[in-house]
């Protein structure tokens, strides 16, 4: 499942995530699953055709992600791989930093974070000035339908619904991430 939030330039989306990492950490071999969140660039097109033509909307480079995930097998509400990445260098993040009141309560961590547009900003090396504050603003009002989102994410993935591998039976081998897109 995706969901999108979109400003001016920048915007969030939310999906569940079931991931396999090919070079785990020690102690983390075993499947994730839960809640991925990015702060994105978004482009908007022109209209093509007429003035009622749909226009085109580009979900570009991720600036920042949380990973709201724990072990497949765990009890829900673990977030024992819970963690961030606050810089990307292009497409690809940089290494996850876990954050101990991350882990511990993830919404309201969450909730600061989207609520400080630019100090996010700053510990992705983006100059907050090259953001519209209308981005900014448009982010701090949207931070409780963005948790409620993610919180009805976690619900979904703890009861089995989504956060599965790709084959659908939740113990079947996958080799790579698995975000379901609507």
């Amino acid at each position: 499942m995706l969901y999108a939030f979109g400003f001016e330039r920048l915007g969030v989306v939310v999906s569940d995530l079931y991931f396999i990492d090919p070079d785990p950490m020690p102690g983390q071999a075993t499947p994730e699953r839960g809640v991925r969140l990015e702060l994105r660039l978004f482009e908007c097109g022109e209209p093509t055709g007429s003035i009622y033509a749909a226009r085109p909307i580009t979900i570009g480079r991720p600036l920042w992600r949380v990973d709201l995930l724990q072990d497949a097998d765990a009890a829900p509400g673990t977030f024992d791989r819970t963690h961030h990445h606050p810089d990307f260098d292009g497409w690809i993040p940089g290494p996850r930093v876990f954050v101990k009141e991350l882990s511990a309560d993830p919404l309201p961590w969450l909730a600061g974070k989207l609520s400080d547009l630019p100090a996010l900003l700053k510990e992705t090396g983006v100059h907050p000035g090259d953001v519209a504050e209308a981005d900014a603003a448009g982010l701090r009002a949207a931070v409780p339908e963005i948790t409620d989102t993610v919180r009805g994410l976690l619900e979904r993935v703890w009861a089995g619904e989504l956060g599965r591998p790709a084959d659908g039976t939740g113990t079947g081998p996958v080799t790579s991430a698995r975000i379901s897109w609507l």
